[in-house]
């Protein structure tokens, strides 16, 4: 019987208190509340369209500012998923998704590779969705790979709308991942790398 790909991860500083449990081979469930609305519907896309089970609760300093928060559930979910995934042997590594949204597409591209390296090329002339600036959207993905140990590169192909934008980057990366973060048998269990490690 193969090991559950799971973990849970908490994180406790002055600005925000968060607790998340990841299942990578999950159904796309999520229990969400970061107290940012507009986040917790970038989450639940994240999670239905990754086919990744999340539950999430996060206390930030949002009357200050969202920030903290964003970037900070980045954080906690880069970690998960590099805790569950392990030493990603058998897994196919390189995931890429392109995703419209009405107006909008755009692409993303992952490679779990054990290096953390993000790439950001999305410009949006009025980024804000109600209260909440679509830019922490780079915060939060690039806490992601930090933490996550992956080269992520995101791209706006085209589109202007922010919420659409903030969308297609979020159902994007989660259909990258679920590529990237699949079983293959024909690897046998190895490590998807000439090297025989991911460095």
């Amino acid at each position: 019987m193969e090991a559950k790909r799971t973990a849970k991860v908490e994180r406790q500083t002055g600005e925000t208190s968060i607790i998340l449990s990841l299942d990578v081979d999950g159904q796309g469930t999520a229990d969400l509340d970061t107290g940012i609305p507009f986040f917790d519907h970038m989450l639940s896309l994240f999670a239905k369209h990754g086919l990744f089970d999340i539950a999430l609760k996060a206390k930030g300093d949002i009357a200050v500012d969202y920030h903290h928060t964003v970037e900070d559930v980045g954080i906690v979910l880069g970690q998960a998923f590099r805790e569950a995934l392990g030493s990603k042997a058998g897994m196919v590594r390189y995931g890429h998704a392109y995703v419209p949204m009405d107006d909008v597409l755009a692409r993303s591209v992952v490679d779990l590779c054990n290096r953390a390296i993000f790439v950001y090329d999305v410009t949006v002339e009025h980024p804000m969705v109600r209260d909440f600036n679509i830019n922490l959207v780079r915060e939060f993905f690039q806490a992601f790979a930090q933490n996550a140990a992956a080269t992520l590169h995101l791209k706006l192909e085209y589109g202007e709308d922010a919420h659409h934008v903030a969308e297609a980057l979020f159902k994007a990366s989660a259909r990258a991942l679920d590529v990237a973060t699949r079983v293959d048998d024909r690897l046998q269990g190895a490590i998807p790398s000439t090297k025989g490690l991911l460095t």
